[in-house]
């Protein structure tokens, strides 16, 4: 059964072929659209043809963006007596497994690298009987790749499709290396650098030996090395807080000039703690001057924030060391605001188990991955903050025991309604303040319950394709 499908708004200038004829695993849909790339396309009309024309009696004429004009006579690759420049222009058919579709040729040639882009490489699966390429490889994956080669780049896995299926098939057609990397990346898949594909040298050599502690036993040491001293400085950060151990000062009285009594205090340099401190910030700093001094690229080095965190959890020791020696005082004690800000810098140490934490890699993937749905919800959030802050203010202002005394006080209120939490330090006390925060509380459920589908999903697919296992989405 044979129609013809045209065009009414180019009527008399293009027509082409709806065919259908029994294939493998069904019908057989060639068509051929007029549709650009803006996204414009026409509803076709369909009507029968009692004597369509045979495919070599065929004679089309295309205007192309430029204004030339491309005159089809039905030559195939297949022959080798074509006119390449005519060829640029030919459509060609290829066959996924009784799957047919049409394209041009000049389409495929943008990418000549890859399988179908190169015509040494496609020719092996041309058909000359049937003066088509037939590959027998996965149908629902093809209109992905296809379109890759359409938009010029623009790759996108069909849903039905599952991930390692549609990586086999990037893999098949060649798409090239940093394509089916990009991604990976974006499908949330860590991989880590290949330390074997950098030269062999010894500086290379002490970069992987720091940066990859699953590339040998020497780096698995040196890794074991570094969580157990991230955890010792974690662990004596807290334990300094503790009242039952005082901070690593001790006190002395002396006589000034004038015989009047002062008390000085001095760093207690033989206190436990104080040297547990020490021989941890000793074992960064050297672990990130190697690491500096080794890396293949130091603008790539200074560009990862690993680096700057692994940088922010020394410089706090050296700062108060620093002014310790200089002020002839112990500062452990002290309780100036610059000094709990340096201080509070020093829990940043904990963030370098990233690089040794398969859990935290893929919540770090997870929350890069989310930060458009993330954006979103703070968005919406601080939309609602400021909202039912204004309309909680306004509706108890006129009570006499209201807790808002201005739109900024009621932030507070807002934060804690809209996350559910409700502390119960400020509530509204008149009717209508209680009803405004029952919309607040239903607002902020929505507001949260909204990205947290998105996220997860994300969760899931990262971890099914870091570890293997996992629920199918």
């Amino acid at each position: 059964m044979n129609f013809i499908i045209s065009n009414p708004m180019d009527a008399g200038q293009h027509h082409s072929y709806f065919h259908l004829s029994p294939n493998v695993g069904g019908f057989q849909d060639v068509r051929d659209h007029k549709r650009s790339h803006s996204g414009s396309s026409f509803q076709p009309s369909i009507h029968a043809s009692e004597a369509p024309p045979q495919e070599e009696e065929i004679r089309l004429l295309e205007q192309e963006p430029d204004g030339s004009v491309c005159k089809l006579d039905g030559i195939s690759e297949g022959n080798h007596k074509y006119n390449s420049v005519l060829a640029e222009c030919t459509r060609t058919v290829i066959n996924i497994s009784g799957l047919r579709f049409e394209t041009q040729l000049k389409t495929l040639n943008r990418l000549p690298s890859t399988l179908l882009g190169n015509e040494e490489k496609r020719k092996k699966y041309w058909d000359p009987v049937r003066k088509e390429y037939f590959f027998d490889r996965h149908r629902p994956s093809f209109p992905a790749i296809l379109y890759y080669y359409q938009s010029g780049g623009r790759l996108k896995r069909p849903l039905e499709v599952p991930l390692d299926i549609f990586l086999e098939e990037l893999e098949f057609y060649e798409l090239g290396r940093v394509t089916i990397d990009m991604y990976k990346e974006s499908e949330g898949m860590i991989f880590e650098e290949q330390p074997w594909d950098m030269p062999d040298n010894s500086l290379n050599k002490l970069w992987i030996l720091f940066e990859h502690p699953n590339s040998s036993i020497p780096a698995r040491i040196i890794g074991i090395v570094s969580v157990v001293l991230i955890m010792l400085s974690v662990v004596v950060f807290c334990l300094e807080t503790l009242p039952v151990f005082k901070p690593s000062c001790f006190f002395t009285v002396k006589h000034n000039d004038s015989g009047e009594t002062e008390s000085f205090s001095y760093t207690d340099y033989t206190n436990w703690m104080f040297i547990c401190e020490s021989v941890c910030i000793a074992w960064f700093v050297l672990e990130f001057v190697v690491r500096m001094i080794s890396c293949p690229s130091k603008i790539m080095f200074w560009k990862s924030i690993v680096n700057w965190i692994d940088l922010a959890a020394i410089v706090p020791y050296f700062v108060i060391f620093g002014m310790s020696l200089t002020n002839q005082t112990c500062l452990a004690s002290n309780k100036s605001g610059l000094l709990q800000v340096v201080r509070v810098l020093r829990v940043v140490r904990i963030f370098k188990l990233a690089k040794h934490s398969q859990g935290l890699k893929i919540l770090g993937k997870t929350l890069q991955l989310s930060i458009s749905e993330l954006n979103t919800f703070l968005i919406f959030f601080a939309i609602g903050v400021v909202v039912f802050s204004t309309m909680v203010y306004f509706a108890d202002k006129g009570e006499s025991e209201s807790y808002f005394t201005s739109i900024p006080d009621a932030f507070w209120w807002a934060v804690i309604t809209m996350t559910t939490v409700g502390y119960g330090d400020e509530y509204p006390v008149g009717i209508a303040g209680k009803l405004v925060g029952g919309l607040c509380a239903l607002s902020g459920l929505l507001a949260i319950s909204l990205p947290v589908p998105v996220i997860v999903t994300n969760f899931n697919n990262i971890y099914k394709n870091t570890t293997g296992r996992g629920r199918e989405t």
